[in-house]
């Protein structure tokens, strides 16, 4: 089974930067793509950033496409998202999760969750 632990939230008033970072364990070699995620209250979660594993492939959401960057660790086992530029509309608990297969299958293993706050 794989593990995922998140940190890096907070609260930041609005224009700055916040970096996430996901703790990877477990049978990470099964694992073909990485994402973060958030999710708003009374609204849906939504992917945010996903990577995939072996080739660096990246996707991003449209809303957050220039201020927000994946990044993988290999030798850390980690991965981090750097967030720049941040508005109101980015709060939300902001979630690592992992997948065997394709980006676009969906993913097996997910965090608890780190809360970010952004205030105007």
């Amino acid at each position: 089974r794989v593990q995922l632990v998140e940190s890096g939230g907070g609260s930041v008033q609005a224009g700055g930067s916040l970096r996430l970072s996901c703790a990877v364990s477990g049978y990470a070699y099964n694992v073909n793509c990485l994402g973060w995620f958030r999710q708003a209250p009374g609204e849906e979660r939504e992917g945010v950033a996903l990577i995939y594993t072996g080739g660096g492939s990246k996707y991003y959401v449209d809303s957050v496409k220039g201020r927000f960057t994946i990044f993988q660790d290999n030798a850390k086992n980690t991965v981090d998202l750097q967030m720049n530029s941040l508005k109101p509309a980015d709060s939300g608990m902001y979630y690592c999760a992992a997948g065997g297969g394709s980006c676009s299958a969906g993913m097996d293993y997910w965090g608890k969750g780190t809360l970010v706050t952004i205030s105007s």
